[in-house]
């Protein structure tokens, strides 16, 4: 399992906010979802998306864009157009006044907008639930990331275009996965762009030590580690991966493992109905008791108290 397929194994999309957006000029939408993350291909035509705190970017056919929340951003046929609607959580839409506008706006299965052959047409895939493994993801990327298309190019773009607007039979979890994939695709290209700033994690899997013991940690959590057993699976000292290990990853091997395996805990406590003591066995935990103090110290509150906000 390498880096990014290991943060998004767990919390992946699920009944996503996915929708086809076809729009002729004037148009713009603000949008305060407050959604983690959001994905935006344009397939006809073009649209301007104007941070709250960087530059509009302009999105020209194939092109990409990662809007980061849960900061608000607008999505408009000009960067200085003034919104005309607002996109709240859930995806529920209204005019600037409250008014709804879902029925008037329908287009469709899964197509919005204010006019059926408009001149201008987006994808938009929206993350509903911020998750939890996937946050040193999250952390790495910038409020508005852009990949025009002659940088990258990927095949998952026609094949969601072609699928976004079908109403098959289990079709929200084929647009789920298909998410999924162009999430990491994107971020891959990002991260491997010339002079990319990618995050400690992810350039410390290349390294011919440090790589193999990240992914025997994030393959097996559940493992009783220590850094003995981890630096005699990777090939190396004991001394020599902590060393290199805090060097390129930013924290001593252990602490990288409490971290994951109360990623995955959090995740689990939120997904599942588990008992606090299954959870705890599946992360690493000899007890619910020693998973819940482990918890409590590192995240402030107790597994119980994570279950109930969430």
């Amino acid at each position: 399992m390498d880096a990014l397929a290991g943060l998004l194994d767990g919390p992946r999309a699920k009944g996503a906010f996915l929708l086809r957006m076809i729009m002729e000029p004037p148009w713009s939408v603000r949008i305060e979802d407050h959604a983690p993350l959001c994905l935006m291909c344009v397939t006809e035509g073009e649209a301007w998306i104007v941070p709250a705190r960087s530059e509009p970017v302009l999105l020209r056919p194939g092109d990409i864009a990662i809007a980061r929340g849960p900061e608000p951003y607008i999505v408009a046929d000009a960067p200085d157009a003034p919104p005309r609607a607002v996109i709240g959580p859930g995806g529920v839409c209204t005019t600037l006044s409250g008014e709804p506008l879902a029925e008037a706006m329908h287009l469709g299965v899964r197509s919005w907008g204010n006019a059926l052959d408009g001149s201008t047409t987006l994808l938009v895939g929206t993350y509903q639930m911020d998750g939890e493994v996937s946050r040193r993801l999250l952390d790495a990327l910038p409020e508005l990331l852009h990949l025009p298309a002659d940088v990258w190019n990927c095949p998952l773009m026609p094949f969601l275009d072609e699928e976004i607007s079908r109403d098959d039979p289990g079709q929200s979890v084929v647009l789920d996965r298909v998410l999924d994939l162009l999430l990491i695709a994107a971020v891959r290209a990002w991260f491997s762009r010339p002079g990319a700033q990618a995050p400690a994690w992810y350039r410390a899997m290349a390294d011919p030590v440090v790589g193999p013991a990240l992914r025997l940690l994030q393959n097996d959590p559940a493992h009783p580690w220590t850094v003995a057993s981890l630096a005699a699976k990777a090939g190396a000292s004991r001394a020599g991966l902590a060393r290199r290990f805090t060097e390129l990853v930013g924290e001593p091997p252990m602490a990288y493992l409490t971290g994951w395996r109360l990623a995955l805990a959090a995740d689990l406590l939120r997904e599942t109905d588990a008992t606090i003591e299954s959870v705890a066995r599946q992360v690493g935990y000899s007890s619910a008791f020693a998973l819940s103090a482990s918890f409590k110290r590192v995240r402030g509150v107790s597994p119980q108290e994570h279950r109930r906000r969430e």
